[in-house]
């Protein structure tokens, strides 16, 4: 049996807040809103037309809770220029952690949102190696010089590998390859 990631559901103590950051930065869009008769609310949001929700809030989180139990939630950008874009909106909040880094199979960029939870927006790069791997990059370079800069960092690494050996890899291990 083969499953996929559908969504996430946070309870957040701000919905509205959260909903707007997510949309204005993101790009993501509410698809459904619901306040409930208890005067809790739900809110819907989606970036993919085909699924009618990647993220769901729900209000109810204690104002004082002293530790996050997201490590981290991640958006899969579809270009530099997406990127690009979403770091550029980023520099005007009042975050922290923004560092540009590549893993070397992806180029990303964390941050916070408005309740602390941990996010990171990334690009795939054609490449693997192993993880963890992490050096900083900086945004202002070109689409070119960004790829020169994550190959010539990663291309000695032990276990380097292109992206569709490490996924012809993956999907053996997953049982996933075709026998003739």
């Amino acid at each position: 049996m083969q499953m996929s990631f559908s969504h996430i559901g946070l309870f957040v103590t701000d919905l509205p807040k959260m909903v707007e950051f997510y949309t204005r930065i993101l790009g993501l869009v509410v698809s459904d809103r619901e306040m409930r008769q208890d005067g809790s609310e739900i809110a819907f949001m989606t970036s993919d037309p085909r699924e009618h929700h990647q993220v769901v809030f729900a209000s109810g989180r204690p104002a004082d809770l002293t530790y996050n139990m997201i490590q981290q939630i991640s958006f899969r950008a579809p270009s530099f220029a997406a990127l690009r874009e979403t770091y550029g909106k980023l520099k005007n909040e009042p975050i922290t952690e923004l560092g540009p880094v590549t893993h070397g199979n992806a180029i990303s960029c964390y941050f916070r949102d408005p309740e602390g939870n941990r996010l990171e927006i990334f690009i795939d790069m054609p490449w693997h190696v192993p993880q963890p791997f992490r050096i900083p990059l900086e945004m202002n370079k070109s689409d070119e010089e960004l790829l020169k800069f994550v190959e010539d960092n990663v291309r000695g690494t032990p276990g380097f590998v292109s992206r569709a050996e490490w996924t012809a890899g993956v999907a053996e291990k997953l049982g996933h390859t075709h026998k003739h």
